[in-house]
């Protein structure tokens, strides 16, 4: 059940709120099994077009241009070679992909015989010949498109030769069509589509996603609904909110449920047990942060949503759990969901793209000030499983601020290459760092803390980082990272 208000926000307009109400910890069906799929991801489906000509021969005239496809048996080939080479590419990627049977054009009125055409989500466009209605007729479908040209890896496109000056400027001397840029062309490389597809993959699985804000959908000391405003309007999200009087009500329910409570005393156990793991706070908090995992797990389930995020999670919790959410949220998104404390969306929206892109859990901190190459970056939420696989060893220790509950300092990868994302107030500018964890340390912060080296200058990054909290990653996805947030309207500035 849901009720629907909305907010005032600067400039009059208003940020739209559902709020859920009336759970009941009686009416969630069945009790497990306990999900661990790994971040859910839906295929990216893509269409391969080859474009091309087949000119006939004129005496003492110009009657064909550059290009090795020129006719029918030509593009019969190539449309062979094209499979083979997708074929080969979906077998590799590490997202979910679907590429559809390639077709072949060569004017604007075979545009309408394709009839998978409207059920791609990218076009793939394989530049070969033809001319430039041609294109303007696939671009009215408003898809993204990647275009594809050969130079030495089959015979080579006209388009090789023209797509600069002739479609994408237009000829000016300025990009000159909408929605499409020069990132957007590849030439030979199947690496290079890769990346983007994954890029794409990733975004497709970001914009429109649902997610639960206890307490409400905040963002890091902005107005309220400012913040929220502009990512509903640029990441189509859907925020649906749970009061904490609401919560506080299945957590009581679940706890008085003799069942639940023994399901989430063997699952501690189990988690403890893990030779990976120093138990280092009270069992009790371990056996309530279980408990609450469950219970957001039916939250979730009953809203048909994957993520959630937790604001005041450093007060307001605790006393309805009777723990912190921190080793709740870790053990979330070591099994797949997208779970994330404060309900900042300066920075959630970061995280939900880089985890649909990676396939891994990220991991939502605060950074500190940058120097000597080296940077600190900290919370006490992060995930064990950062690689979406092995899950890296961790100390259970109280939440530093109360030293109360169960929070994880987890022990990442010392050499691992991050990809940082730090966000602006104003979901319009994103900084891209890449980094290397040079160390875990123990110091006096929240619990799971890193020191990442970087190769700008230090002064240089503290001049030009925005907003406040960072998401960051396991592996090096900046450049998919900036091509999906270009998409839809965020500049990527990567130092």
């Amino acid at each position: 059940m849901s009720r629907r208000k909305f907010i005032k926000v600067a400039g009059g307009s208003t940020f739209t709120v559902a709020a859920l109400t009336g759970l009941s910890w009686e009416a969630f069906a069945g009790s497990g099994p306990y999900d661990e799929a790994g971040i859910v991801r839906r295929p990216l489906v893509v269409k391969p077009i080859l474009v091309y000509s087949t000119p006939e021969y004129k005496h003492q005239s110009s009657w064909r241009s550059w290009g090795g496809i020129q006719t029918e048996q030509d593009a019969r080939d190539e449309i062979s070679r094209i499979t083979g080479e997708l074929k080969e590419m979906e077998n590799r990627a590490d997202f979910p992909v679907e590429f559809l049977p390639a077709a072949g054009i060569r004017e604007p009125g075979d545009v309408p015989g394709i009839l998978d055409l409207d059920s791609a989500d990218i076009l793939l466009i394989y530049a070969a010949g033809g001319w430039m209605d041609t294109f303007d007729a696939l671009h009215k479908k408003n898809k993204d498109m990647i275009f594809f040209c050969r130079h030495k890896s089959g015979p080579v496109y006209l388009w090789y030769e023209i797509i600069s000056p002739r479609y994408l400027r237009q000829h000016t001397d300025k990009l000159a069509v909408t929605g499409v840029e020069e990132d957007d062309v590849v030439i030979d490389s199947q690496d290079e589509i890769l990346w983007r597809l994954r890029s794409l993959c990733g975004l497709k699985n970001t914009l429109n996603s649902g997610i639960i804000a206890v307490g409400g959908a905040g963002a890091w000391a902005q107005p309220e609904g400012v913040v929220p405003a502009m990512v509903e309007d640029k990441f189509k999200f859907n925020i649906q909110t749970l009061s904490y009087e609401e919560l506080g009500g299945l957590i009581t329910e679940a706890r008085n449920d003799k069942s639940a409570v023994n399901r989430a005393k063997k699952r501690a156990g189990e988690y403890l047990n893990d030779s990976g793991i120093s138990m280092e706070t009270e069992h009790s908090f371990v056996d309530n942060c279980f408990l609450l995992d469950e219970v957001l797990r039916k939250v979730m389930e009953n809203a048909n949503c994957r993520a959630i995020t937790i604001n005041g999670c450093m007060g307001t919790i605790m006393p309805l759990s009777e723990t912190s959410a921190c080793l709740t949220l870790s053990t979330l998104n070591d099994d797949g969901y997208l779970a994330f404390c404060e309900s900042d969306f300066v920075v959630i929206p970061a995280g939900m793209l880089l985890a649909n892109i990676s396939g891994r859990p990220v991991f939502l901190n605060d950074p500190t000030y940058p120097h000597d190459g080296i940077i600190t970056l900290a919370h006490c939420t992060a995930p064990r499983r950062m690689d979406g696989q092995k899950k890296e060893p961790a100390r259970i220790l109280t939440h530093f601020e109360s030293d109360y509950g169960a929070a994880p300092k987890v022990e990442m990868h010392k050499g691992q290459i991050v990809t940082n994302i730090i966000p602006d107030f104003q979901v319009s500018k994103y900084l891209g760092l890449k980094g290397t964890i040079i160390d875990h340390p123990f110091m006096d912060i929240c619990r799971s803390q890193i020191d990442i080296s970087f190769e700008t200058d230090s002064n240089t990054l503290a001049k030009r980082m925005p907003g406040f909290h960072w998401m960051t990653g396991y592996g090096d996805y900046m450049k998919e990272t900036g091509y999906a947030l270009r998409k839809i309207g965020i500049e990527w500035d990567v130092i």
